[in-house]
């Protein structure tokens, strides 16, 4: 049973469409999860990065009314953004942009919130954490003062990698292995606390391992995620949470 009751991702039971709009494990959700801790207002305005086709990015912009700029860089994903916002309702609530981190075209301070979940991870991976870091310090720059951040990530816990899943986790179809894109919660702290936030709270989603379960079952793409998930069943992968504010 989930730790966590999902009223608004509940009203969208259809997994399998779920699974094929969205990037990594939670699907819609994590997006409640995550924007019931940042306290998303209507008519706030949000940035989300890292849209994938856009299903989280439509579910925020209609069940919590912010207007929402979805910024993706790969591909043609803005497009299909756009498509599933008019499939969705919500087209006159958001607006897609092929753009990335840290090298966004936005001014200083102009959202009230940046939402981030399953993507800065990979950036870690291919730059490392200098180029981590410099994504958080952009992310800083364009929110408002008392502004909040919402992150969620695929981590790893400060524990032994098993035998069983280590030929897979240092390897991999992502951008680089897990081992170089997960970090534990407490470095990824350490982290945002680097480049100016304070953090309101954080920790490891109570339904980690549900998500992970439901992606490996539903997403076309998960390959050989479903063996680690499979066999791993929470004691190195997990996925944390981190709510920070800019202060004013």
């Amino acid at each position: 049973m989930p730790h966590y009751q999902y009223e608004k991702a509940n009203k969208y039971p259809d997994l399998a469409d779920i699974y094929e709009n969205c990037g990594g494990p939670g699907g819609l959700k994590l997006s409640e999860f995550l924007a019931n801790k940042m306290g998303i207002r209507e008519r706030s305005k949000l940035l989300d990065i890292g849209t994938n086709k856009g299903y989280q990015t439509c579910f925020l912009a209609k069940e919590y009314k912010p207007f929402v700029i979805g910024i993706d860089p790969w591909g043609d994903a803005i497009q299909v953004l756009m498509k599933n916002a008019e499939k969705w309702g919500v087209e006159g609530n958001v607006i897609g942009l092929k753009a990335g981190v840290p090298n966004t075209p936005f001014a200083d301070a102009c959202f009230d919130y940046v939402y981030s979940t399953t993507t800065l991870e990979m950036i870690r991976g291919m730059k490392g954490e200098e180029g981590y870091k410099a994504c958080l310090e952009e992310i800083y720059r364009v929110l408002k003062p008392g502004g909040v951040f919402g992150l969620g990530e695929p981590m790893h816990n400060d524990v032994d990698i098993p035998k069983v899943i280590k030929p897979y986790v240092t390897k991999g179809d992502m951008p680089a292995p897990w081992t170089e894109c997960f970090a534990t919660l407490e470095k990824t702290i350490e982290s945002i606390k680097g480049a100016g936030f304070e953090i309101i709270e954080a920790g490891k989603a109570p339904d980690a391992q549900l998500w992970w379960e439901e992606f490996t079952k539903y997403d076309a793409y998960a390959g050989d995620d479903a063996f680690v998930i499979q066999h791993d069943k929470g004691r190195w992968t997990t996925y944390g949470y981190i709510i920070a504010r800019k202060n004013l």
